[in-house]
């Protein structure tokens, strides 16, 4: 049971619960990793169905009955390799063009349109039937349909290229597919997890364009226009799945956006305990895009100096090589420190190496302020 503080109850229960909640998941995390060779930790989750409802039209209860959750457990057959059954996914059930694909992977768009291809055949040869598959298969197939619906969500949210900052048909399609997974399993902790951080950014998207539909970062949002009934259902479904194991990235994820989503003002974000769960995610799903999240992180806490260090790392690493999200936050730190010439000139390395009209317009756009300045 959780004890509130000796000196009586907080002024917010509820972000308090999430804090404690947070740090108990990277105390638990930390446990878990040094016995992971020599135990497996049993989890026992309570039922969260009520703490995020379904949408009007999509009854949990007809989800073995769901047409696309069929589709999307289809194209994760065991015969194909983990990034072929994304890809494939991606391509059925999400709808996003091969090319989209190829960006979402770092490779190019001639390599992934073969991968989607030999894919297709390795099904039909199998001659799967179009049913969702029992246990243990259901089991063997989650993590990887999981990865899946993370994929679609993130490229509905920050569309990779054209004139579109987001595609709220692709972020809708992935909380209703991650709703009727959770369905059937409401007791894993990662289903859970990923369906509270969908929910919990999905809140924030009224406040991540202006008036012209330019992009505005989440330092300066407007967060009374997030909308306050997403971030209640995700800071719940949070709250009743981060003190229960085993820990998960998505979960760790989904208590990053908790505690931005707690910060009534940008300047009250606990940076410390979002870096200590970078921390945490570095080691339980190392990535280059993790560590470019961190960086951010290090800089908010010890100073924009020691994130261009850090960040002076990932100039060589083969997966982000002319990923145009490394200059951007080279410039936002570079700004940060007081150099805004070499700010300026890194935001115009990456608005022309980005590929999306509304970050192409919001990096030239501070560029041209440092200009002025």
């Amino acid at each position: 049971s959780v004890q509130w503080p000796v000196d009586g109850v907080p002024d917010n229960p509820r972000a308090w619960l999430v804090t404690v909640a947070g740090r108990r998941l990277v105390d638990q995390a930390r446990s878990d990793i040094s016995r992971r060779h020599r135990e497996e930790t049993v989890a026992a989750m309570a039922p969260v169905d009520d703490l995020v409802a379904p949408a009007p039209d999509d009854d949990p209860r007809s989800a073995e009955r769901d047409d696309t959750l069929t589709l999307l457990m289809l194209c994760c057959h065991p015969s194909l390799s983990p990034p072929t059954q994304a890809a494939l996914t991606l391509r059925a059930v999400g709808g996003l063009t091969t090319a989209e694909i190829a960006r979402a992977y770092f490779v190019p768009e001639a390599t992934m349109a073969q991968r989607i291809s030999r894919a297709k055949q390795t099904i039909k040869r199998a001659g799967s039937r179009f049913e969702l598959p029992g246990e243990p298969e259901l089991s063997d197939r989650l993590r990887v349909v999981l990865h899946v619906l993370y994929l679609i969500f993130n490229e509905g949210y920050t569309v990779s290229s054209g004139t579109v900052l987001a595609r709220a048909d692709l972020t809708h399609e992935a909380i209703r597919l991650t709703r009727a997974v959770h369905a059937l399993r409401p007791d894993d902790g990662e289903v859970a997890g990923l369906l509270a951080l969908m929910v919990l950014t999905e809140a924030r998207r009224p406040a991540r364009t202006g008036p012209e539909g330019e992009l505005v970062p989440l330092t300066e949002q407007d967060r009374a226009r997030w909308d306050a009934e997403g971030i209640r259902a995700g800071l719940e479904l949070v709250a009743a799945t981060l003190p229960h194991g085993p820990v998960g990235p998505y979960q760790v994820q989904a208590a990053i956006a908790a505690v931005h989503a707690e910060a009534p003002r940008s300047a009250d974000t606990d940076w410390p305990q979002i870096l200590s769960l970078y921390d945490l995610l570095s080691v339980l799903a190392p990535n280059p895009m993790v560590t470019l999240n961190r960086v951010v992180a290090v800089a908010m806490v010890h100073g924009p100096r020691a994130g261009l260090e850090l960040l002076a790392s990932l100039d060589t690493d083969p997966q982000l090589a002319g990923h145009h999200r490394i200059d951007a936050v080279r410039a936002h730190l570079l700004d940060m420190a007081g150099d805004r010439g070499a700010a300026r000139a890194a935001y115009l390395m990456a608005a022309r190496k980005t590929t999306s009209v509304p970050e192409q317009r919001y990096l030239f756009a501070r560029a041209a302020r440092l200009t002025s300045t």
